[in-house]
């Protein structure tokens, strides 16, 4: 199980706050306030929206202070259609340079994944499947690959979490991940990178079912 450190934690809650619509786009974060919010010191808050900004999920203006810049939905499906498009080329490439030693590293990611799928734990699985993701992207042995394909999974990491809450997700996530898995390991690059595509890429119930929970917790923090 992964440990987090106290600013991850911290990063948690904000990023939850922001895609709930408690933070509403173009809100200015005040970090004493925070503190006194989530009662802690003001380096983990400094941390935490250094950590946001780099995401992409705020936007420090010089002089002026820490503004949220939430995506709305046109924004999130450009980025997800690129986000699908890199990991799929991650796919492809994993599975013709693979190591033996990547393989073992993606398969206990996954094995992982399960015993928090198993567990009924969403957020648990977010991190895991985090982990799988990441080894992908290292087993394209394409730095530059590697590079977009990580920043853009942590523009998105707090959409990408509030999928696993809909109903049925992490099964259809894990099942998905085993059809990755085992494309990779028989090195079918196009198996691997239409695994990828279809798994990433948000489109008709999934799309909706997406949009319906962010409309969903937007409307229940205006009460």
């Amino acid at each position: 199980m992964i440990k987090m450190s106290h600013t991850q934690r911290l990063r948690d809650l904000l990023e939850d706050a922001i895609v709930e619509g408690r933070f509403p786009p173009g809100t200015k974060l005040d970090p004493e306030a925070l503190g006194r919010e989530y009662q802690c010191s003001r380096t983990p808050i400094r941390e935490a929206l250094q950590q946001l900004a780099a995401s992409g999920m705020v936007k420090v203006v010089p002089k002026r202070g820490t503004f949220v810049t939430q995506l709305g939905v046109s924004e999130l499906v450009e980025r997800f259609e690129v986000m699908a498009e890199l990991e799929a080329m991650c796919g492809r490439l994993a599975a013709r340079r693979i190591t033996t030693q990547e393989l073992s590293e993606l398969k206990d990611a996954h094995a992982a994944c399960r015993e928090r799928l198993e567990a009924d734990d969403a957020n648990g699985y977010y991190y895991e499947n985090g982990l799988f993701h990441h080894c992908l992207y290292r087993a394209s042995h394409n730095a530059f690959l590697t590079d977009e394909a990580t920043r853009l999974h942590a523009i998105l990491k707090p959409y990408r979490r509030l999928q696993l809450h809909v109903r049925h997700r992490m099964h259809s996530s894990y099942a998905e991940h085993e059809a990755i898995v085992a494309a990779i390991e028989a090195g079918d690059a196009a198996a691997a990178e239409q695994a990828l595509k279809d798994h990433v890429h948000i489109q008709g119930e999934r799309f909706t079912d997406l949009v319906a929970n962010i409309e969903r917790l937007h409307d229940s923090a205006c009460f």
